[in-house]
This record gives C-alpha cells, structure tokens and sequence, in this order.
C-alpha cells in the first residue's frame, strides 16, 4: 500500500495538495495522511502551544468530513499533527514508510505559520530520496493523460524513469520522452538518442505508450514548459541535482521548473539506480 503524504498549513493554497494527492490516488489502494508541523520556539508558552494543537485537530476534522467522499473504495485519508522543523518532519512522516511519496502546495500560509508551504517546499524536496509532486497554480489536471519525460545529458537525467512510468500505469497515460539541449554537437546528439532509446524500449517493456520529440533552445525549462503546454500535459517529470557531499540541492534547472510551471512537477533526487 502506498503512503501519500501531504504537508498542510490549512490555507487555500496548501490545500490544492491535497486535491492532487485525491487525483493521484484514484487509481491506488493507498493511505492518504496529512501532516501539520507545531514548530518548535521558546516564544510558545503551554497554553499556545495547547491552542494550536486543537485548533490543527478542529480544522483536520473539518478536512475530512468535506473530501470523505471524494475518495476511491480504497483510499483512507487521516492526519497526524507533529512538532520540530517543518520539512524535516514531513520528510520523516514519508521515510517512515517503504512505498511512499508527498504531494505539496509551493505556496501557502497560515495564521500560525507564515508562508508555512513556500517557504519548506524546496527543503522538503531536497532533504528527502522519496519522490514530491508540486503544484504551483491553483488548477488541476482532471486527470493525468499526458506525462512530460525531459532528457538531457547528465549521468542521472533516466533516474526518473521507473516512478514515472509507474504513475503512467497508474492512469494509463502517454509519457512524452523529450530530449532537450542548447548545443547541437554529433556527440550530445548521439548521447540523447542513446539515452531516449534506453527510455523507449524500458517503457515499450512495460507495455507503456510513448511518443519522443527533440528540443533545441537557449533555456530548457522554457522549451519543456512550452512543449508541455502546447500538448497540453498534466505533468513534468525532472531530476534534481547532487552535490559533491552526496546531499541533494535544487540546482538552477529544477528551481526554475518548479518557479515557472503552472503543471505539477514530480521532483525525483539522484541515487544509484539501474534502468
């Protein structure tokens, strides 16, 4: 079963989380769990700090008497209401569990905890090796039909392959596999036909549709977002990027996709990991 976990600070913005962790989970047998971070400060005295666990508990309550019935037969939605730092906690709630993945407002703010989602969303997708889906805009997709597979020629760009084609499955969706560079040399040219044929034939494997296209331009992230909105898609897949230590930061590519996209974006971080 998989864990879908959603950071929420109850504002209208965080809780378009929420609406996509319910889209995404229409074709899973899953737990849906929403997590609400006290933060810990010497400026809380008892009696505030007792006042905003209940009032976390009476807007929890609220949540889950209006989006129960929105859920699939085999969908469970709950909460859990926690204390220390934001993003770490949300992170440990996702890497308490084996099958697991968060789905995150970028914007957001409560009375309690300003800009509670804007100002942890990045952390949370570069402290964690799970998964995070985002959503920048206030629309969603009624369904995900179309998935946007960005290449280029880094080591890990395929490393998003094997959960992206599993969310293809979930929703029998067609994935884009787009090869994307600034330069036209006859390497990089040979080095992303290679990696798109890699792609092709481990989704041609898993019986998933596919369609490939090359892009050519100045800024990526801009050639992705454009082409994605030109077939109208309903989600982008990108990697993030490693740093020398092994810890995970959000290079200047992926900060600009999550920046710019009006589409959710799944942020996948580089491991060791065979296609």
């Amino acid at each position: 079963m998989y864990h879908i976990i959603v950071p929420i600070d109850f504002s209208e913005e965080a809780l378009k989380g929420l609406d996509l962790a319910i889209l995404l989970s229409g074709s899973l047998e899953c737990k849906i769990e929403m997590v609400y971070v006290q933060k810990k400060s010497l400026d809380y005295n008892p009696g505030s700090k007792e006042e905003e666990y209940k009032y976390a508990e009476k807007e929890f309550k609220a949540i889950l008497e209006k989006h129960s019935s929105k859920l699939a037969p085999k969908v469970r939605l709950s909460y859990i209401i926690k204390s220390g730092r934001i993003y770490q906690e949300v992170v440990n709630q996702a890497e308490s569990f084996k099958d697991s993945f968060m789905v995150a407002s970028t914007h957001g703010a409560s009375g309690f905890e300003k800009f509670f989602i804007g100002s942890n969303a990045f952390k949370i997708i570069s402290a964690t090796s799970k998964p995070v889906i985002t959503i920048r805009g206030s629309v969603l997709p009624e369904k995900i039909s179309k998935i946007i597979l960005p290449l280029d020629i880094s080591a890990d760009t395929r490393q998003k392959l094997p959960f992206t084609a599993e969310m293809a499955k979930w929703f029998g969706a067609e994935v884009h596999v787009i090869t994307v560079t600034s330069l036209q040399t006859k390497d990089i040219s040979k080095k992303l036909t290679a990696y798109s044929n890699q792609v092709c034939k481990y989704l041609d494997k898993h019986g998933i549709r596919h369609k490939t296209e090359s892009l050519i331009g100045s800024n990526l992230t801009d050639l992705v977002i454009d082409y994605a909105n030109t077939i109208k898609a309903d989600l982008i897949s990108i990697m993030t990027e490693q740093a020398s230590d092994g810890t995970f930061i959000m290079g200047t590519a992926a900060q600009q996709m999550l920046n710019k996209s009006t589409l959710p974006v799944l942020s996948i971080n580089p491991k060791e990991l065979r296609i």
